[in-house]
């Protein structure tokens, strides 16, 4: 009985070995179809998701203060809309106006500026940097482009003095606004006799003013239209003879209403105040203003006060000049003439000085148009 029993377990041992033997060839492999192993269950382990780190937001950076610098206008100037001489006049300002520079233009010829106008109001605007005395270069933003407006870049012209604008060709029209020296304009005409030129102006009828020829330059002024007085074109570009040697008609000044006690401009020089000026303005006889009073007083800590001035005229007449010296004409200082540049002139002081521009009595009439600089020596 034991021995079947030792039998009977060895014969068990024997299927359960061949039985494991079978199942291991029996596997199926990877190669087989697939609907095979679909009673093969495997565990899927849960996904971890490793938190994404939160966005924080900066602190919104500080936009910089600007501290305005105060400046003075040394010469009758436009504040323009945009930093361009063929932009829109939103005012204008005349010497020693305070402002304050709150920006420059890339090219840093031109300074955004606030400025209060002879009205009383307050505004915004631009204007030429050249003519607005600071005591240290101005540190404000540029917020304006450096690159040329289209108006700019069709610019073929150039004036040669700070000159009037005016509604027709001639010095009875009335004065639309003022161009200062070196700015350039667009030309679209002249008149018959040459003698004026036709310019963009935003402020003129159908955006058009007219301009002296002898103070612009351009090298098209032959091949420019003829217009009429009413605007319309009288005949295409001629050859005509040169703006600056065509006999221009003239008519009389208007009386601007200055005198010794009431000068037409006062301007101290100092340090901190205008360093130069600019005045221009005409005169005629025997009708018209034939006489300009322009006032200064140098201040300084020096005992003498060292200037520098240039005189242009234009017309058929002859400008006269005097000295005055608190009151009193003086007939030793020298002689001022048309055409003279760096004329040197010595003053003392704390004194207040008067040049008179006069014409003489002529029987025919006689017109000069003139332009006064007027600066410290270096």
């Amino acid at each position: 009985m034991h021995k079947k029993s030792t039998s009977f377990v060895f014969l068990l041992l024997t299927i359960s070995f061949i039985t494991a033997c079978s199942m291991e060839v029996s596997k199926l492999d990877d190669a087989n179809d697939s609907a095979q192993t679909t009673g093969i269950i495997t565990a899927t382990l849960p996904v971890t998701f490793t938190p994404r780190a939160s966005a924080t937001p900066l602190p919104a950076t500080a936009q910089p203060t600007v501290e305005p610098v105060s400046g003075k206008v040394t010469a009758q100037i436009n504040v323009r809309e945009n930093p361009s001489t063929s932009s829109e006049s939103v005012g204008m300002l005349g010497i020693n106006s305070e402002v304050e520079i709150i920006g420059k233009s890339a090219n840093e010829n031109w300074y955004k500026i606030r400025f209060i106008s002879p009205s009383g109001e307050s505004g915004e605007g631009w204007g030429a940097a050249e003519y607005i005395l600071t005591k240290s270069k101005p540190n404000v933003p540029v917020v304006s482009g450096s690159s040329p407006s289209t108006d700019d870049e069709n610019m073929n012209g150039q004036t040669t003095q700070q000159i009037n604008v005016r509604i027709g060709p001639g010095t009875d029209f009335a004065v639309l606004g003022l161009l200062n020296n070196e700015e350039g304009v667009v030309l679209t005409g002249k008149n018959i006799d040459g003698n004026w030129l036709q310019i963009e102006f935003v402020s003129g009828n159908d955006d058009k003013g007219w301009v002296f020829a002898s103070y612009v330059e351009s090298n098209i002024i032959d091949d420019l239209p003829l217009i009429g007085e009413g605007g319309e074109e009288i005949a295409a570009s001629t050859q005509t003879v040169m703006a600056a040697t065509a006999a221009p008609t003239f008519f009389p000044a208007p009386d601007d209403g200055d005198s010794a006690e009431e000068p037409s401009i006062s301007v101290e020089f100092s340090a901190t105040n205008s360093r130069a000026f600019d005045y221009s303005s005409d005169l005629s006889s025997p009708e018209g203003d034939s006489e300009d009073w322009i006032a200064f007083h140098p201040n300084s800590p020096e005992d003498r006060v060292n200037l520098l001035i240039d005189l242009s005229c234009e017309g058929n007449g002859n400008l006269y000049v005097e000295l005055w010296q608190g009151g009193i004409k003086l007939d030793k200082w020298g002689e001022l003439n048309c055409g003279d540049s760096d004329y040197a002139l010595s003053m003392f002081r704390d004194e207040t000085y008067q040049f008179r521009l006069y014409s003489k009595y002529s029987r025919d009439l006689t017109y000069i148009s003139y332009n006064l600089q007027v600066r410290a020596a270096p």
